[in-house]
């Protein structure tokens, strides 16, 4: 399999589309105002020719301001399809794939609304080429599935790993507690602070940490603490920690936010972290409203929100929400295993930043695509033409994170040559300076099938069935000509032969976290 990578300075890239006439724009869907619902089939889907286009709305970055030497005139006279772009927010959550592992353990099918593809597919480590300095690689590949035509495209961005640049700044964290009645449950409250207990043994010295409970009142237990010889203060005030009554998570972020306001550091990463079944009962229940609250927190001091979905019920879309909107992240903890790499690992990568507001946007080549279709991201589409709108809320990344896009992509008969570009856009942290890179692929990177692919396209492509099989449990009707089940991917197995698959690869690869899809799927496949 071939895999192309292009890095282009963003004036070169729009003065090469330019001079060769061929940028194109479009409308794709999001959740905000701006934006519109996303599409079920591939026909429907926004997508793109070569290219971005480079000039964006008043309060934008222009071409200009994006690069020294882009074209000036109107990307529209040299625009005729606007129907193969597709654009979107980066995503890194992975809650989805924890609450669905978690429900298959206690035997039941998750609710088919909870499952969101992209956090199954970025649930796993992927083994993209690194950039030296802030920022992403680009990496596209693809292999073909068993459906005629029918091919699956992945394309990987990636940040630096952590230990490149040395010390990361110190961290200002304000950790926002359930202490519910629904949290006395095992592997709740219990695994929080155990996890709270370890994460506070290996933050430095010179990291700041504050804790906020809520139940039907909120209280800052502890305010903003440099940690240095003040660790048994804050061992203290976890182990007090005990299950009390209703749910007012909307006083709890409130509350945390407040806190973080006030005890927030100047040239640290401030960060609330908030640890919760999201089982809202008091007070407001509603994300917007709640986020609206503390919405001057978030826009002047920049500080986003971390989620961390604990229990067997959950609210997993207030949280999924919260996150969203909240310029954030969610993941879920459904063991101690779990709570350890969250606490000791995932979260020590989001204390620090390396892009603001990153954006996605892949250009597939009409010549070449009849027709593709974004997998999941549902809740994160972008309008194209909000693509260079540095207004327009993107994703926030830090070091040692990947991402991972996967298309279905429906091949012209006879197709040879490009297939597809994708250019990833994001803001520089402190200077707010946009930045973007690029990558490629040619149609001849699709010749071996999807199951002979490297690993990590394998990984990818088992998660994504697995997603869409949950997510068409329910359903008959059918995007797809031929298929009896809506939505579901072109050359989708059935989930006894995915289990198979999966299995294989959990035993080629001696990989844990394989393993672990292959007994979900399996567990999926008998309830079924």
């Amino acid at each position: 399999m071939k895999r192309y990578r292009t890095r282009r300075p963003v004036g070169a890239l729009l003065a090469l589309t330019a001079a060769g006439g061929l940028l194109l724009t479009g409308c794709g869907g999001g959740d905000d105002d701006a934006s519109s619902g996303a599409k079920d089939t591939a026909a429907d889907s926004r997508g793109g020719g070569y290219a971005p286009a480079p000039d964006g709305p008043p309060g934008g970055t222009s071409t200009a301001e994006a690069g020294e030497t882009g074209g000036t005139g109107d990307s529209r006279e040299v625009a005729p399809d606007p129907d193969h772009l597709s654009t979107f927010a980066l995503d890194v959550d992975t809650a989805s794939y924890g609450y669905a592992r978690r429900t298959l353990s206690e035997g039941r099918l998750p609710d088919p609304s909870t499952v969101r593809p992209e956090e199954f597919v970025n649930s796993f480590r992927q083994d993209y080429e690194r950039p030296d300095g802030d920022g992403f690689t680009v990496s596209v590949d693809g292999a073909r599935t068993d459906r005629e035509d029918w091919s699956l495209v992945r394309v990987g961005l990636a940040t630096r790993t952590a230990e490149q640049r040395g010390e990361r700044p110190p961290a200002a964290l304000t950790f926002v507690i359930d202490v519910s009645g629904s949290m006395g449950e095992p592997g709740r409250l219990d695994l929080a602070q155990d996890s709270l207990a370890t994460m506070t043994d290996q933050l430095r010295d010179d990291d700041s940490v504050a804790l906020v409970t809520f139940s039907d009142e909120a209280e800052t237990v502890l305010p903003m603490t440099r940690l240095g010889d003040h660790r048994g203060r804050v061992h203290d005030a976890i182990d007090s920690l005990e299950p009390t009554e209703s749910t007012n998570l909307g006083a709890g972020v409130e509350t945390g936010y407040d806190t973080a306001v006030e005890g927030r550091r100047a040239g640290a990463t401030n960060r609330v972290v908030l640890v919760s079944d999201a089982l809202a009962n008091t007070g407001d229940t509603d994300a917007d409203t709640i986020l609206e609250r503390i919405a001057d927190e978030r826009r002047e001091h920049g500080i986003t929100l971390f989620g961390v979905g604990v229990g067997s019920d959950y609210g997993d879309a207030l949280m999924e929400r919260l996150a969203d909107r909240g310029d954030g992240h969610t993941t879920y903890v459904s063991d101690a295993e779990d709570a350890r790499e969250v606490f000791c690992e995932q979260l020590p990568r989001h204390i620090e930043l390396t892009a603001r507001d990153a954006k996605a946007q892949v250009a597939f080549d009409p010549e070449t695509v009849a027709e593709f279709r974004l997998v999941g991201y549902d809740n994160r589409q972008v309008a194209d033409e909000d693509f260079r709108d540095d207004r327009v809320d993107g994703g926030e990344v830090g070091p040692g994170h990947t991402v991972t896009a996967l298309y279905a992509v429906r091949t012209r008969p006879g197709a040879d040559g490009h297939l597809a570009t994708a250019t990833v856009r994001w803001l520089d942290p402190d200077s707010r300076t946009p930045h973007e890179e690029s990558g490629d692929v040619e149609t001849d990177a699709l010749g071996d099938s999807v199951w002979e692919a490297d690993r990590g396209l394998r990984v990818t492509a088992t998660a994504a069935y697995f997603a869409d099989a949950l997510r068409s449990s329910s359903s008959s009707s059918s995007s797809y000509d031929g298929d009896t089940r809506h939505g579901s991917l072109p050359g989708a197995p059935g989930l006894g032969e995915l289990a198979e698959r999966a299995d294989s690869l959990a035993v080629r690869t001696e990989d844990e976290d394989v393993r672990r899809l292959a007994e979900a799927i399996g567990t999926a496949n008998r309830l079924t």
